[in-house]
């Protein structure tokens, strides 16, 4: 699969691929070139703060929700990748917060290694402990960049019944409310 991927790259052309899902950011960053595949990958929240940074996005101070954000392994730990959401959720106005446990010290939401499909004993869930982790902060919002643990930890918020109360959102959702 990744061969008849980097096929249909190169064919097209492809030089540079922007991402905002950690799981093929480390596929195309770290294990197309060994296939072959060879290209400039950039997390979302970098091209963002790029974008900021040259005045080519106006991203007005207006979210200004209680927000924790939420490390994921694969931009985290995987590629040190832990300073571009946090710049981003702040020039949205987010009073960001931050975990105990958080950038190299982060803990999984439990969808590493196929996690979120396999039935757990409900009193030892990953997710919902990274959930409580979060809620230890006081947050309005959960911010991730993954749709992994976006599902893992809306799970969380569900199974706390705190929907009414504490969202889970992307950093570039949050981004989309206030841009312009």
């Amino acid at each position: 699969m990744a061969q008849a991927c980097i096929e249909s790259f190169d064919t097209a052309g492809v030089k540079k691929v922007i991402v905002n899902c950690p799981h093929c950011f480390n596929t195309i960053k770290n294990e197309f070139p060994q296939f072959g595949g060879r290209y400039q990958v950039i997390h979302a929240a970098e091209l963002v703060a790029q974008l900021i940074a040259q005045g080519r996005l106006q991203v007005p101070p207006e979210f200004r929700k209680k927000t924790v954000y939420h490390d994921s392994c694969y931009y985290g730990r995987f590629n040190e990748i832990y300073d571009e959401p946090r710049t981003v959720l702040a020039r949205t106005g987010a009073e960001v917060q931050e975990m105990r446990r958080h950038k190299q010290f982060g803990m999984c939401c439990g969808a590493g290694g196929g996690r979120m499909w396999i039935e757990e004993d409900p009193d030892k869930r990953v997710n919902l402990l990274r959930t409580a982790q979060a809620l230890e902060t006081n947050p309005e919002v959960i911010a991730v960049s993954c749709p992994f643990c976006m599902t893992m930890l809306s799970d969380g918020i569900k199974a706390k019944e705190l929907e009414d109360k504490v969202q889970t959102l992307d950093v570039m959702e949050i981004v989309a409310k206030v841009a312009t």
